[in-house]
């Protein structure tokens, strides 16, 4: 239950920080069945009395056709990662832009990389949920720094809790993000059980989202709270085993599940994108890892892919993997 006042307050911190004026024409392909769409992109648009070009559906050459009217785009990661693979999109038809927002999905490096260095722009990444809209943003004057969602919106207050305990974690320390604030929603329609499980006494939301603040405030988010792998009775968090596999020779993206495993209860397994034109040896890349990652948390398979599965929001769609390799390590 999203309350009028909920949206227009996560609005107005919006436009704020990210300096949108009625002078702005943004550039909306995402879908309105979705909150980036339907109340992020939108209602920044109407509070500002910002111009809109709305377009169906994302379609690479349609944005190319259209961005020389623009000067601020909100996207995906799929966005972004097919407009860099279209020769037209280039530094010179971008040069007006002022601001390129990335959500809905973890943006990979690379990708941060690949776009600065054809654009000149640094992609703006940020983080929110159906339930809160935006919760964090990198900023727009400072660093934006890849592989991090920023900074607290003003008027949020974010923690990280110990997920069983509720305790609140130090600074750097991984659990459960908890927020609070007037974008965040009143509670679930006619579930007044659920409502009251998913809130902590003093009014912080359970995000179900499980991250870190680093020295320098800014947030990592993890992964969810329902793909931890607990292995051998360790925790296990994907995000750390996927970072690794990234940043191997010829591989473009992982995904990291556990799957069951009739010693560990869970056995973690790695499912490898590879770059165009690269071979990948899963056994290479597994003992390449292997001195920089503790055993327990090592993959017990690799398996080669030519894309992972996502919804319509590029999220990965770690439930269609587990399904996929749920009998690897049985009989």
């Amino acid at each position: 239950m999203l309350t009028q006042d909920n949206l227009l307050s996560n609005a107005q911190s919006l436009i704020s920080y990210w300096q949108f004026t009625d002078r702005d024409v943004l550039l909306h392909a995402l879908p309105i069945f979705h909150t980036h769409g339907l109340f992020v992109a939108s209602n920044i648009c109407f509070l500002a009395g910002a111009s809109m070009i709305f377009l169906p559906s994302f379609k690479a050459d349609q944005v190319i056709a259209f961005l020389p009217r623009a000067t601020s785009m909100m996207g995906v990661p799929t966005f972004y990662t097919r407009l860099l693979d279209e020769p037209g999109f280039t530094k010179e038809l971008v040069s007006h832009m002022r601001l390129f927002v990335s959500g809905s999905a973890p943006l990979l490096e690379e990708t941060h990389i690949a776009f600065e260095e054809r654009t000149g722009h640094r992609i703006l990444e940020r983080y929110g949920m159906t339930e809160t809209n935006m919760n964090t943003s990198n900023p727009y004057d400072g660093e934006r720094r890849a592989g991090t969602v920023g900074f607290p919106l003003p008027g949020v207050d974010l923690r990280v809790a110990d997920a069983e305990t509720g305790k609140i974690l130090s600074q750097g320390e991984v659990g459960v993000i908890e927020v609070r604030g007037p974008n965040v929603f009143k509670g679930y329609w006619n579930m007044p059980e659920k409502t009251a499980e998913e809130f902590r006494a003093d009014g912080f939301f359970i995000t179900g989202d499980v991250g870190k603040v680093d020295e320098r405030g800014y947030v990592h988010i993890v992964g969810r709270a329902k793909d931890l792998i607990i292995s051998g009775g360790y925790n296990i968090y994907p995000k750390e085993i996927e970072l690794l596999l990234d940043e191997q020779e010829g591989v473009l993206e992982s995904a990291v599940i556990g799957v069951p495993h009739p010693d560990f209860g869970e056995g973690v397994v790695g499912v490898l994108v590879p770059q165009k034109g690269a071979t990948l040896d899963p056994e290479a890349i597994m003992a390449a890892i292997a001195p920089n990652i503790a055993r327990f948390k090592q993959p017990k398979a690799l398996f080669i892919v030519d894309e992972l599965p996502r919804n319509t929001m590029g999220k990965v769609q770690k439930n269609i993997l587990r399904e996929k390799y749920k009998d690897q390590f049985q009989g």
